[in-house]
């Protein structure tokens, strides 16, 4: 499942506001600007809202979230940014809302006014219902439910199709040879436009500086050519980079083709294509791919969940494609891409998917799945005995045959309290603890019973976290008792640099002869009693 907080945008969000994001877009030129759709379809933005691109009606930036109170309820299905930034976004109705930088008429109102807030865009696409948007740096595209490809804004390489360079105010429908096509997908370079029709054909226009329309020339176009050296393959899927472009086939085979600086291309070198290549040939089938207008670099996602990356990367260049760890394409552009944005609206839509991990915080404590419980201070916990097997040595050793446990439904619990056995168990389950310093004492003790090294350190870091003058000598007791060397350690500095608070306490006093003798003799030898 894809983490947003992977976009540093997004890590000042709490769990539950988190837990609410269904769509997802990171933007703008150094990645400051987002905008989500929650699950109750309220839409909200934040960032530095350069251009007035988060639409909040002011040029105010906010690490706050502020809902955009004129989109409330619509269901939003496209998404799409440029450069100024300005942003495109279709609903489910087929209604499209412009915002943002405006001074190429990129927002289709006809003016050169900035959008300070969301405003549907209608000229010209009266009864027409949009389905997808995309933008280049300073231009847009629309497509419709019927395959119809609008676009407007700047036109100076011909980029808006329209058979000049002079700018489109207002949308207009890109005709030429692609009058009688239905187009399905549309993607915006730069400076450059491309649409797929729905024979799997191509077609781009305006800039070619770097062959990123793949007509095998440089020039630029300024109504939509076909990408004939693609002939016999059924493209599904293009993306557009900053100037280059992938497509991606019905047979899982991958074309690029434009700009190489970077080795955005994956052919192994940095040489310009001006038609496509394919590339990956000798691995398996490729499903998705991933380019965005505002980058440099590629991503790829084969049949079996493998990801791969190239070009631009962190600043290196990757000539070729470079196996990742990651499980989704949408990965590489938040941990490798410069800006880390994201190359589509991203979705969290898995329809109520676990995973392992999640599957097992959920059943933990759960009597309707279990065939264990313990029994703690007249209180049950309820767990599976084959979680504890698999996860924890003492429990493995318990369940044999010639062990009494094995064969209980309830084992009572007498040497640990409830809050410590339960804290135990939970983290079993979850890799995680969740205690008071005090109360993580006692999970220590248990730690170090059952050598469980993990959770030892753990509960150290939660008592180092957790240490106050007043509890500091408990603290110190408690890692000697235990013989936690490093928390001792640190413990021990805490009591001399707080010397005199510690000394004050009661806990200081009640301590045991030995342990206070031994600690006056460590502090007396650190010139801790010194003038």
């Amino acid at each position: 499942m894809v983490d947003v907080t992977k976009w540093p945008v997004f890590s000042l969000m709490g769990t539950q506001e988190l837990s609410m994001i269904r769509k997802a877009s990171v933007f703008g030129t150094s990645a400051n600007e987002a905008i989500y759709v929650t699950k109750d379809d309220e839409v909200y933005v934040f960032g530095l809202n350069c251009s007035n691109c988060l639409g909040t009606g002011d040029s105010q930036s906010s690490v706050v979230p502020k809902k955009l109170d004129f989109l409330s309820g619509r269901k939003v299905v496209s998404l799409s940014y440029g450069s100024g930034p300005h942003v495109l976004l279709a609903t489910e109705d087929g209604e499209l809302f412009a915002w943002g930088h405006n001074g190429y008429s990129q927002l289709g109102n006809g003016t050169t006014n900035q959008g300070v807030a969301p405003v549907l865009v209608s000229a010209n696409l009266l009864n027409k219902k949009v389905t997808e948007v995309a933008c280049g740096s300073h231009h847009s595209m629309a497509l419709t439910d019927s395959g119809e490809v609008y676009a407007w804004g700047y036109n100076n390489c011909g980029q808006v199709g329209s058979g000049s360079t002079a700018n489109q105010p207002t949308p207009r429908r890109v005709s030429s040879c692609l009058q009688s096509k239905v187009a399905v997908g549309i993607v915006c370079g730069q400076t450059s436009s491309l649409a797929v029709v729905d024979n799997g054909e191509v077609y781009g226009w305006g800039y070619n500086g770097n062959g990123q329309l793949g007509l095998g020339n440089n020039g630029n176009q300024l109504t939509p050519c076909r990408l004939v050296a693609l002939q016999g393959s059924c493209v599904q899927q293009i993306v557009s980079g900053y100037a280059h472009s992938l497509a991606l086939t019905d047979e899982g085979l991958l074309y690029t083709w434009g700009a190489n600086t970077f080795g955005q291309l994956g052919t192994g070198n940095k040489s310009n294509q001006l038609s496509p290549v394919q590339i990956m040939s000798e691995k398996e089938r490729i499903v998705e791919v991933a380019a965005c207008h505002s980058t440099h670099t590629s991503a790829a996602k084969t049949q079996s969940g493998q990801v791969y990356m190239w070009g631009q990367c962190r600043g290196q260049s990757i000539v070729l494609p470079h196996l990742t760890h990651f499980t989704c394409t949408d990965d590489v552009f938040a941990c490798f891409a410069t800006p880390s944005v994201m190359w589509r609206l991203l979705s969290m839509e898995h329809d109520d998917f676990l995973t392992v991990a999640q599957s097992l915080k959920k059943e933990f404590d759960n009597p309707e799945t279990a065939d264990l419980k313990f029994c703690i201070d007249g209180k049950y916990i309820y767990v599976h005995k084959a979680v504890l097997k698999i996860r924890c040595e003492h429990f493995r050793s318990m369940f044999q045959s010639h062990w009494n446990e094995d064969m209980k439904e309830v084992i009572e619990i007498d040497q640990f309290s409830y809050p410590v056995y339960r804290s135990f168990l939970e983290f079993l389950y979850t890799d995680n603890v969740e205690l008071p310093p005090e109360d993580a004492i006692g999970l220590l003790d248990l730690a170090t019973s059952y050598c469980e090294n993990r959770l030892k350190r753990l509960c150290q870091h939660i008592i180092k976290r957790g240490i106050t003058a007043e509890n500091a000598f408990s603290l110190l007791s408690a890692a000697v008792r235990y013989d936690a060397e490093d928390l001792e350690d640190f413990c021990f500095k805490f009591c001399v640099n707080h010397l005199t608070e510690v000394t004050q306490t009661a806990a200081f006093w009640q301590i045991d002869g030995d342990l206070l003798k031994d600690f006056i003799c460590r502090a007396s030898r650190c010139g801790a009693f010194k003038n």
